[in-house]
C-alpha cells in the first residue's frame, strides 16, 4: 500500500488534474530554495505512459496570452508549444445581423492572442513533470473520505487498497472539480445559475484553412465557438463548443453526422467553406456555479470547486490557473516568512488578491452568454450596437481584448 512519506505536510492538494498540478508545480517553482512538503492525492491512477485524469481527453483548452506567459515562467511552455495552435484573430459575430468585430494579435503587438491545446497534451506534460519531480509526492489511486480542521493542522482521512489513514497538513486545497463529494460533506453551499442550455463538444473538419482565427458566433439558441487546432494528417480541423437549448441539444447530440453538419453550417455560415466532418461528440449542461466559501481555516477551494463558468468565452481554466499562481505565491511567501500557510489571515490575503479578477471574469462570461443567447428585440439591438461600438471605440475594444487575453484585472506580473 502507498503511504505518505512525511508525518506533516505544508500542503495537501486533493485532485491532481490540470489545476491541482499547476498549483503544485508553481509552488515547487517559487519555493525552490527551501522546498515545500507537497502531497497530491488523486482518485484515479496516474501512469507514466498515458494521462488518465478526466479532462485530459480529446477536448481542448484555450490558453490565454497571460496563461502562456506564466507557463513560460514555469518552464512548461517549451514542452507544450509544438502541440498548441495560435489564435491570431478573434472574429465575433451575431447570426443574421449586421455588425461584427475583430480582435487582432497584430494590433495588440503580440504574436498570438492565445493558443488552443488539446487537454491530453497539457495533462501529459503536467503529469510528466510530476513524475520527474523529487520534491512532489503523489498518491494514487486514493479516495479522500473526509477533511477536518484543527487549530494547528488539518487532517485528511484517506482510503487506499482498503486501508485507511490520516494525513496531517498545514493547508488543504480542494481541486478535484465542481462535482466533488467533499464540497457537500463539508457543508459548503454552491450558488447555481442554470442557463437552461447544454453544450456539444466535438472536433470538426472543413474545406478552407482556418488562418488561425477563432470564431465566436452568437445565435438565439446560444453562442457557439470554433477554435483553431493544428491539422491532423493533413486535414484542417477546429474545436467546436456549441451551445443549444435543452430540446434542440437532445436532437443534435443524437443526430447523424450529415444532419449535424448541415444544421451547424446554417448557424455558422461558410467562413471556413463547407463543413466536411465531425468527430465524436460529447455533451453536458451549462451553468454558472460559485461556492459561497472559497476559504476556511486551513482550506482553499480552487478551480471548478470554487467557480464553474460557461465555457464559450474560454475563461474557466485561465481564471483557475491565475488563482493557482496567486495561491502558490501566497504559500511560498508564508513559508519564507515562517508563517503558518493555513492561517485564516493568510488565506484572506490570498482571496483579497484574486476576488476582483474573479468577479470581473465571471461577470464577463455570464453577461456575455446571457446577452448573446436571446431573440429579444431589445437585446438584439443591444448586441448589434455592441458589436459596432467595439470597433468604433478603441478603449472598449482594448478592454475586451485584454479580458480575452487574460490580462484584464490580475495582480500577476506578465512581464
Amino acid at each position: 500500500m502507498q503511504t505518505p512519506q512525511h508525518t506533516h505536510y505544508d500542503l495537501v492538494v486533493i485532485g491532481a488534474g490540470m489545476v491541482g498540478l499547476s498549483l503544485a508545480l508553481a509552488l515547487q517553482h517559487q519555493a525552490h530554495v527551501d522546498p515545500a512538503k507537497i502531497l497530491l492525492l488523486e482518485s484515479r491512477p496516474i501512469s507514466k505512459d498515458k494521462a488518465l485524469q478526466p479532462g485530459f481527453d480529446a477536448r481542448s483548452t484555450v490558453l490565454s496570452y497571460g496563461t502562456v506567459k506564466q507557463l513560460q515562467n514555469l518552464n512548461l511552455w517549451q514542452d507544450l508549444h509544438a502541440h498548441a495552435c495560435p489564435i491570431k484573430q478573434i472574429h465575433v459575430s451575431d447570426k443574421g445581423r449586421f455588425g461584427n468585430t475583430l480582435i487582432n494579435a497584430e494590433e495588440e503587438q503580440v504574436s498570438a492572442l492565445g493558443y488552443v491545446l488539446e487537454n491530453q497534451h497539457l495533462g501529459q506534460v503536467l503529469n510528466n513533470r510530476l513524475l520527474q519531480s523529487e520534491s512532489l509526492e503523489c498518491l494514487s489511486p486514493v479516495d479522500v473520505l473526509s477533511v477536518s480542521q484543527e487549530k494547528d493542522a488539518a487532517l485528511v482521512h484517506c482510503r487506499s487498497e482498503e486501508q485507511e489513514y490520516d494525513v496531517r497538513t498545514s493547508l488543504v486545497v480542494l481541486a478535484e472539480g465542481g462535482r466533488s463529494g467533499l464540497i457537500e460533506k463539508m457543508g459548503i453551499v454552491r450558488r447555481n445559475y442554470d442557463y437552461q442550455q447544454a453544450g456539444i463538444i466535438a472536433n470538426i473538419g472543413f474545406e478552407h484553412a482556418h488562418e488561425y482565427i477563432a470564431y465566436e458566433r452568437f445565435t438565439g439558441n446560444g453562442p457557439l465557438a470554433i477554435l483553431p487546432l493544428n491539422p491532423w494528417q493533413g486535414e484542417q480541423r477546429a474545436a467546436l463548443i456549441w451551445t443549444q437549448g435543452l430540446d434542440k441539444y437532445q436532437t443534435l447530440i443524437a443526430a447523424d453526422d450529415e444532419y449535424f453538419l448541415q444544421f451547424l453550417q446554417s448557424e455558422f455560415g461558410y467562413r471556413l467553406g463547407e463543413l466536411t466532418k465531425v468527430g465524436e461528440r460529447a455533451g453536458f449542461p451549462f451553468m454558472l456555479q460559485e461556492s459561497n466559501e472559497q476559504i476556511r481555516h486551513r482550506l482553499v477551494l480552487l478551480g471548478n470547486a470554487a467557480h464553474t463558468l460557461h465555457p464559450v468565452a474560454g475563461q474557466g481554466f485561465n481564471l483557475a490557473f491565475r488563482d493557482a499562481l496567486c495561491l502558490a505565491a501566497n504559500i511560498a511567501q508564508s513559508l519564507q516568512d515562517r508563517v503558518d500557510p493555513g492561517a485564516y489571515s493568510r488565506l484572506q490575503a490570498y482571496l483579497l488578491s484574486v476576488e476582483q479578477d474573479q468577479d470581473r471574469t465571471i461577470n464577463f462570461s455570464h453577461y456575455l452568454t446571457r446577452l448573446f443567447s436571446t431573440e429579444s428585440n431589445t437585446l438584439s439591438a443591444a448586441r448589434k450596437m455592441g458589436l459596432i461600438g467595439i470597433d468604433l471605440f478603441p478603449a472598449l475594444k482594448k478592454t475586451l481584448s485584454l479580458q480575452a487575453m487574460g490580462l484584464g484585472n490580475s495582480t500577476l506580473d506578465f512581464s
